[in-house]
């Protein structure tokens, strides 16, 4: 068959209304657990479909509504609107906090993503623990990068889309500060009591010093 006659068979198919492919949409983001990006979408819908415009009027009829659609990333989900998150902390049935030296792992690999172990741990000042990479892998947090082209090509650490989805970011551009962090269950108000954080502290110590370098109040 000809890539004529091909075509001609493919104009035959017309895309379907712009109003039912927003319907197309809803519906993929609604029921994904995950951001779609817009080639899985146009993947499942219809020949001819443009999802990319789709969304553009689907985000402008969830503009003021409880859910708005939102990027992740490289994809698109349906959230809660930030100004009622309030609403949703009674749903919350375990919070699982972090200890400091997690939360300053976590932060240089947000900030100077894609970075080594080796890195990581000339910037702490003090070595990483394997519990504390596994702990944040296993959140799904971070994830392995792309090996660097040094001797012995060591692996590379970066933050993932659900790192980003949690704290409603769309990139690593705009990081949580301790406010989130906090408002997350993630990080206790103030360090337990009679401890002050000393440069220098043993590995992984609870109260090692560095978070306030990495997140702003």
């Amino acid at each position: 068959m000809s890539q004529d006659t091909e075509e001609k068979e493919e104009s035959l198919f017309k895309a379907p209304p712009m109003a039912e492919q927003e319907r197309m949409i809803e519906a993929m983001l609604f029921a994904s657990a995950a951001p779609l990006d817009t080639r899985e979408m146009a993947a499942r819908m219809p020949h001819g479909s443009d999802p990319a415009e789709a969304l553009v009027h689907l985000r402008k009829r969830y503009e003021n509504r409880g859910v708005r659609v939102v990027r992740v990333g490289d994809g698109w989900a349906m959230r809660t609107a930030p100004d009622l998150g309030y609403l949703m902390r009674r749903e919350v049935v375990e919070t699982r906090k972090l200890s400091r030296a997690a939360i300053e792992t976590l932060a240089i690999i947000a900030y100077h993503q894609p970075v080594t172990r080796a890195e990581i741990e000339e910037i702490r000042g003090v070595s990483v623990s394997r519990g504390t990479v596994d702990q944040l892998l296993e959140m799904e947090w971070i994830r392995f990068g792309r090996r660097k082209m040094t001797p012995g090509r060591p692996v590379t650490f970066v933050v993932t889309e659900s790192f980003l989805d949690h704290f409603g970011l769309e990139s690593a551009r705009d990081l949580p500060g301790l406010k989130e962090l906090r408002a997350a269950g993630l990080l206790d108000n103030r360090p337990p009591p009679g401890v002050l954080p000393r440069p220098g502290d043993g590995d992984e110590d609870e109260n090692a010093p560095g978070q306030t370098e990495f997140f702003e109040d």
